[in-house]
């Protein structure tokens, strides 16, 4: 089990990926992004790679590769499952 909530996202060759690992992020970053040489994208490549070898915390390592996928508008929305509509439902009633 993963420690990160989940992530959905769609590179730019079209493949969708989901990530909530530091390995599956360093897979991701293989992939073919829009702008490689950007700041954000650098930072994630260096943070997880830091993040594997323990120089770094994982935590840290995921919210920049997340950082570099909202950068780069590669994030897919989330669908809303039924859990979430009963979870509404549930407690409409608790909101003040």
């Amino acid at each position: 089990m993963s420690i990160f909530l989940l992530i959905s996202i769609k590179l730019v060759d079209g493949i969708s990926m989901t990530v909530s690992s530091i390995c599956e992020a360093e897979a991701a970053l293989q992939g073919q992004w829009p702008n490689k040489g950007a700041a954000p994208y650098k930072d994630a490549c260096r943070l997880i790679a830091s993040a594997r070898g323990g120089n770094c915390s994982p935590a840290i390592a995921f919210a920049a590769f997340k950082a570099a996928v909202i950068d780069q508008r590669l994030l897919k929305p989330i669908k809303e499952g039924p859990a979430i509509g009963m979870l509404d439902d549930a407690t409409k009633n608790l909101q003040t």
